[in-house]
């Protein structure tokens, strides 16, 4: 069964731009793992580079 996210950042008239992302990293061997975040719409741009 697939779970429900709730979002619990939400405030009345907060929280509406916080967005979760996924980031691939790849190891020295050559493996790639994921680092997952959840962060400010502002900060989400700039997160990838």
């Amino acid at each position: 069964m697939a779970k429900k996210v709730v979002a619990t950042l939400k405030k009345e008239g907060e929280g509406k731009d916080f967005v979760k992302v996924f980031k691939a990293i790849k190891s020295k061997n050559g493996a790639y793992s994921f680092k997952e975040d959840i962060v400010s719409g502002e900060i989400a741009k700039t997160y990838f580079k």
